[in-house]
């Protein structure tokens, strides 16, 4: 049965938030997050963003303006994020049984049945700042694609504190008539660009648009995305979670590799976590893809990019096969000279766990459920923690990241438990 009132309940500037449950002294201040190899900010406070700190630009950029005032900046502190999400989608959960989790810091949830969906996503907002501590916006509306828009009205207008209610069609015409067309669920930049092109500059002017015509000159999913804004709810809420179609473990390197031996080490470590990863999926591959390249940035070096791809026969989930098939794809796209700046691992081709097809011979087909014993082991062992590892890996977590300003794993270890004095 489709839900018939949707709320979005998104936590504000998530990764800042985070940073400043543990640092009260900064509740009040500019903080601003980093991406992997302190590069670019990735998420700003209320009080970054007023001075002027756009998103995505390269620290060196804004250099003398967050020395100027002060702004606290850290590196991305994943642990810490996707353990603080887990608590504020486990507070959700709690909250009602029509839940689906959009992102790290986004989920979606079902009205149905409350008198006052308003006064509930008003107690929704109190509720997860007392038991996390991360303030979150609630957009609620007939679809999801007009929820999205009620929360970006909800961060923007202050005085809506916190929340903002389109269920009634009046009010979703005068919103939609203030919301450029770039803030649609869906609208990318070269969708934005075209539909501008043609006059379509609001929201408002694209719920206006005929249908056939937006189906005709641009997809199916443009013409359903008119339909949600005119208050016609066609998606609905996923309780189970798709099948993921890939699994993929990569990273830009802190320093530029040269030698074989440290991105043959990197290579292992993507394996091996892709290959954890796609075992709490309760799935088997039967493709490993590895990618190599250097920064076509690099003047020191010429620019050389590669892709291979190696089919498992049969499918399986052991460390140990998809690293040795990372290890030989490497061996085919490794080049000397190239300076290289970033490799990943992608698994695909999926195929649920338990119906996997044994191989005739008895000797290959006792291998392949030794392994999975081996793995089972080795995943209680671990239990997300890297306690062992295969020979190739390297124990240090994101060695390969450069990461200078990084805050304490709070909730995550016990050695970086805060202490009050």
């Amino acid at each position: 049965m489709r839900a018939k009132t949707f709320a979005l309940v998104d936590c504000n500037n998530f990764y800042c938030s985070c940073e400043r449950l543990f640092r009260p002294d900064l509740k009040q201040r500019p903080v601003v997050v980093l991406s992997n190899n302190d590069g670019c900010i990735v998420s700003r406070s209320q009080e970054a963003k007023q001075l002027g700190i756009g998103m995505a630009v390269p620290l060196f950029k804004v250099r003398k303006l967050i020395a100027a005032h002060d702004i606290q900046v850290f590196s991305s502190n994943y642990a810490l994020y996707g353990d603080i999400s887990a608590r504020v989608m486990e507070t959700l959960e709690e909250l009602t049984p029509q839940i689906e989790i959009y992102s790290i810091d986004e989920a979606f949830l079902g009205l149905d049945g409350f008198d006052d969906p308003e006064r509930y996503a008003r107690s929704i907002r109190k509720t997860v700042d007392r038991h996390v501590g991360v303030p979150v916006s609630v957009g609620i509306a007939p679809t999801k694609t007009l929820a999205k828009l009620a929360n970006f009205m909800a961060k923007k207008n202050c005085s809506a504190q916190g929340v903002v209610n389109l269920t009634a069609p009046e009010k979703q015409r005068r919103a939609l008539a203030g919301i450029p067309v770039s803030a649609v669920w869906g609208i990318g930049r070269r969708h934005t660009q075209s539909l501008e092109r043609i006059g379509i500059r609001t929201a408002l002017q694209l719920a206006e648009m005929d249908t056939a015509l937006a189906r005709q000159r641009y997809s199916v999913v443009m013409a359903r995305t008119i339909r949600e804004l005119n208050g016609e709810a066609c998606i609905d809420l996923e309780r189970i979670a798709p099948v993921k179609q890939q699994i993929v473990c990569s990273r830009s390197f802190g320093e530029k590799i040269t030698a074989y031996a440290p991105l043959r080490t990197a290579v292992c470590e993507f394996a091996a976590r892709a290959a954890a990863k796609l075992r709490r999926e309760k799935l088997r591959t039967a493709a490993v893809t590895l990618s190599v390249r250097t920064s076509p940035f690099d003047p020191h070096g010429p620019y050389y990019r590669n892709t291979a791809t190696l089919k498992l026969e049969p499918a399986g989930a052991a460390t140990n096969d998809i690293v040795r098939a990372a290890t030989r794809l490497l061996a085919e796209l490794w080049k000397e000279g190239p300076r290289y700046a970033k490799a990943g691992v992608m698994l695909s081709d999926f195929s649920p766990e338990g119906r996997e097809q044994y191989p005739l011979f008895p000797a290959a087909s006792d291998r392949q459920k030794h392994n999975e014993r081996l793995m089972r082991t080795l995943d209680e062992i671990n239990n997300g923690v890297g306690k062992i590892w295969f020979g190739g890996q390297r124990p240090q977590q994101d060695w390969f990241m450069t990461r200078t300003r990084l805050s304490p794993s709070y909730t995550t270890r016990w050695d970086c438990l805060p202490r009050v004095g």
